[in-house]
C-alpha cells in the first residue's frame, strides 16, 4: 500500500509540474531563429503560399511536433506562436526539394500555408541508409492568439494544440514581456483635509490606452462603471473593491482587482454600520396569525442578529424590550445584491402578538452597541401623507391649466416666430431646376422668374427654362433637361415643375395616351410590327418634345417605373394665378401621384425647408 501511495503521489507531482511548465512558455527570439535545420540540409528558406493541406509530398515526413512558445523581439513584445519540427527522410538522388506546412484556427475560412524550400547535401554511401534530417519553423501569425486551438498539417501528418490562456501565461514569469499581461496598478491615499480617498494609478500617462474602472461592493458583487478618481470618505466601506484595466477594444482585457479597505481602520466600519437600515411591515399569515416581516439592507454583507421587540409607550420611544428568545442569526453568505449597490437580507417573525407596538432590533458583529429600533410606518400617517401629495398635485395641475389658457395666444405667437427664425437660418445649398407650364403667359412668366430670383437670393444655384432659350434652341428640350437634372445627384437639389390648370389637363391626357399605346408599344418591342411603324409610334408619343414640360413628364414617368417618384421632382402651384387646380373623381393624374405639391406663397416656408433638409415630403401634397 505504501508503494502504491508513493507512486500515486509521484504521478500527481509530475502532472502538476507539467501544468506549470505548460504555462511557462519558452521565449524565443523570432528574428534570429526563424528557420533552423539539421546537418545534411542547406539553403533553407520559407515563404507564404496559397493552397490546402496535401498528402503527397516530395519528401517523406516521418514526424511532426508542435509546441506553443512565445516569439519575442529583444525579450519584449512577446506574442504566442508555434515551434514546428519536421523529421524528414530525403529520397535517393534528391537535391532541391520542399515541404508545405499549413495551419488553421476556427476563425479562418481557409488554411494558411508556409513553403519550406531546401537543398539536400548528398551523404556518403555508408551514411545514406541511416540519413535523417529535420526542419524547425518558428510560426508567428496574427491569426494565433492565446487560448486558440490550432491544427498544423504537414503532408500526411497533422497535430492539434491549444495555446495557453492569457491568465495562465500572465501567472508565470512571462508577465513582464507580454502586452496582454499589462494591467494598471493603483494605490489609495486618504486626504483627511478634503475628507476624500484618492485613487492613484501608476504610469497612466505613459499608457497609449484609455483607463477604465468599475466599482463593486464585495469581491463577487456587480461591478458598476466608475469614472472618478476620488471617493467621499463617508461612502467608503470595508467591502468596497475596484477593477481597473486598459481599454484595448477587447472585452477579455485583464484587470487588476483590489479591495484595499478590507483590513483598514475602524472609520470604514463605522460607515458600514451607519448605512445599515431595516424596513418593517406588519402582515397576516395564511393561518390568520400576525407576522412581522423585515428587509435588512447594508453596503456590505454582515453577520448580525435580528430580533423583535416591544416599544414602550411614553416619553422614551427608543427603548424597546426584547420579546422572548427568538433571535435570528444572519450569516454573510445568504444575501442578494440590489441595484443601488447595497445588499439585501429579508426575514419574518411569525405568530407575533397582535396589537402590540412591535419593532426590530439589530446587533451587527463587531459593533458594541445595537442598532434600532426599526418600526413599521404608521399606516394612518402614510395615508394622510399620500392624500396631501395628491391634493397638492391636483392644485398644481389646475394652476398650470389656467396659466396655459391665458398664455395660449402668446405661446402660439412665440412658437411661430421661432419657427420662422429657424427656417430663415436653414443653410440651403444645391441646384434647382425651375420648369414652366406648357401654357406659359406673361403673368405666369413673371411669377416663375420671381420664384427663380428668390431662390437664387437664398444661395441656391437656379436654372430656369425661360432664362435658357438659347440653349433650348440649340440642344432641344429633352437634352437640355437631362443636362440640368444631372447635377442634382452630386450637388443635391430638386426640379420644380410649375402647375396650371392647362398643365394638369395635359398631364392627364399624356397619361391616357401612354396607356392607350401601352399594348401597342409592347407588341412593337416584341417585333410583331415593322421597325418603321415602331419609330412612327415613338415620334407620335414623345417627339419632337416641343416644350420642356413634355420632356419633364417623360422623366417623371421613368422615375415612377424605377420606384423613385418624388426623389427629384416637386410640384409648385401659384395661388395668384388660379384659386385651385382641376380635380376629378379619379384624383390627380397618375404621373403626379407621390410628388410633393406646394401652394405658393402660403407654403413658401415649407418649400424652403424641403429644399434645405431634403425631407420626404410636406404635410400638404398630392396623394398616391
Amino acid at each position: 500500500m505504501k508503494v502504491m501511495f508513493f507512486e500515486w503521489s509521484l504521478a500527481i507531482l509530475l502532472s502538476i509540474q507539467l501544468l506549470v511548465l505548460a504555462s511557462e512558455l519558452e521565449m524565443i527570439d523570432y528574428e534570429s531563429q526563424h528557420v533552423t535545420y539539421s546537418k545534411g540540409l542547406s539553403n533553407c528558406t520559407v515563404k507564404a503560399c496559397a493552397g490546402i493541406p496535401i498528402q503527397k509530398c516530395p519528401v517523406d515526413v516521418k514526424g511532426l511536433a508542435v509546441q506553443p512558445v512565445l516569439c519575442c523581439r529583444q525579450d519584449t513584445a512577446c506574442r504566442p506562436c508555434l515551434h514546428i519540427r519536421l523529421d524528414i527522410q530525403p529520397r535517393d538522388d534528391q537535391t532541391a526539394s520542399y515541404v508545405s506546412v499549413c495551419y488553421t484556427v476556427p476563425q479562418l475560412i481557409m488554411p494558411l500555408c508556409k513553403k519550406l524550400e531546401f537543398t539536400v547535401i548528398p551523404a556518403a554511401p555508408d551514411e545514406q541508409a541511416s540519413s535523417k534530417a529535420w526542419l524547425s519553423l518558428l510560426l508567428e501569425s496574427n491569426a494565433l492568439s492565446f487560448s486558440s486551438q490550432v491544427t498544423v498539417y504537414a503532408c500526411n501528418l497533422h497535430s492539434t494544440v491549444i495555446l495557453p490562456s492569457v491568465d495562465e501565461v500572465c501567472s508565470s514569469a512571462s508577465q513582464g514581456v507580454v502586452e496582454e499581461c499589462e494591467v494598471p496598478s493603483f494605490s489609495t491615499l486618504i486626504d483627511p483635509e478634503r475628507r476624500e480617498v484618492m485613487l492613484q494609478v501608476a504610469k497612466e500617462e505613459d499608457s497609449p490606452y484609455q483607463l477604465e474602472m468599475c466599482l463593486q461592493h464585495e469581491h463577487n458583487g456587480m461591478c458598476r462603471t466608475w469614472k472618478e478618481k476620488s471617493l467621499p470618505l463617508h461612502s467608503v466601506t470595508p467591502c468596497m473593491c475596484f477593477q481597473l484595466w486598459w481599454d484595448k477594444g477587447d472585452e477579455r482585457s485583464r484587470r487588476s482587482r483590489s479591495c484595499p479597505f478590507r483590513n483598514n481602520t475602524e472609520l470604514f466600519q463605522r460607515n458600514l454600520w451607519e448605512n445599515v437600515s431595516v424596513s418593517v411591515v406588519r402582515g397576516q399569515m395564511n393561518s390568520g396569525g400576525a407576522m412581522l416581516s423585515w428587509n435588512l439592507t447594508a453596503p456590505c454583507r454582515v453577520e448580525a442578529e435580528v430580533w423583535p421587540c416591544q416599544r414602550d409607550a411614553g416619553v422614551d420611544k427608543d427603548r424597546c424590550r426584547e420579546l422572548g428568545d427568538i433571535r435570528q442569526h444572519l450569516s454573510n453568505d445568504i444575501w442578494r445584491e440590489i441595484d443601488r449597490g447595497h445588499w439585501l437580507m429579508p426575514g419574518v417573525f411569525e405568530d407575533v402578538k397582535p396589537g402590540l407596538d412591535l419593532c426590530v432590533m439589530v446587533k451587527v458583529k463587531g459593533k458594541n452597541s445595537e442598532l434600532g429600533p426599526f418600526c413599521p410606518i404608521d399606516s394612518r400617517w402614510w395615508h394622510w401623507r399620500w392624500g396631501l401629495v395628491v391634493l397638492v398635485t391636483l392644485m398644481l395641475v389646475g394652476l398650470a391649466g389656467i396659466c396655459l389658457y391665458f398664455l395660449h395666444g402668446k405661446l402660439k405667437r412665440w412658437a411661430w416666430e421661432w419657427h420662422q427664425k429657424e427656417c430663415d437660418q436653414l443653410p440651403i445649398r444645391g441646384h434647382v431646376v425651375l420648369l414652366s407650364p406648357p401654357d406659359v403667359d406673361n403673368s405666369v412668366s413673371e411669377l416663375v422668374c420671381e420664384l427663380g430670383s428668390s431662390l437664387r437670393a437664398r444661395g441656391l444655384s437656379v436654372s430656369v427654362d425661360l432664362w435658357s432659350r438659347a440653349e433650348l434652341c440649340s440642344l432641344g428640350p429633352l437634352p437640355w433637361l437631362h443636362s440640368q437634372l444631372q447635377p442634382l445627384d452630386s450637388q443635391g437639389g430638386r426640379a420644380l415643375l410649375v402647375l396650371t390648370q392647362a398643365a394638369w389637363k395635359k398631364a392627364e391626357d399624356w397619361g391616357q395616351q401612354w396607356d392607350q399605346h401601352g399594348q401597342q408599344r409592347r407588341d412593337i418591342a416584341q417585333g410583331v410590327e415593322e421597325e418603321g411603324e415602331y419609330k412612327r409610334l415613338l415620334q407620335g408619343l414623345y417627339s419632337p418634345y416641343a416644350d420642356v414640360f413634355s420632356a419633364a413628364l417623360s422623366c417623371i414617368k421613368v422615375d415612377h417605373q424605377q420606384g423613385r417618384a418624388g426623389k427629384r421632382f416637386l410640384l409648385v402651384h401659384f395661388e395668384a394665378h388660379s384659386a385651385k387646380l382641376l380635380s376629378s373623381e379619379r384624383g390627380p393624374p397618375e404621373l403626379f401621384q407621390g410628388l410633393p405639391l406646394f401652394h405658393l406663397p402660403s407654403q413658401g416656408q415649407e418649400l424652403l425647408v424641403q429644399l434645405a433638409i431634403g425631407s420626404k415630403g410636406p404635410r400638404a401634397g398630392i396623394g398616391g
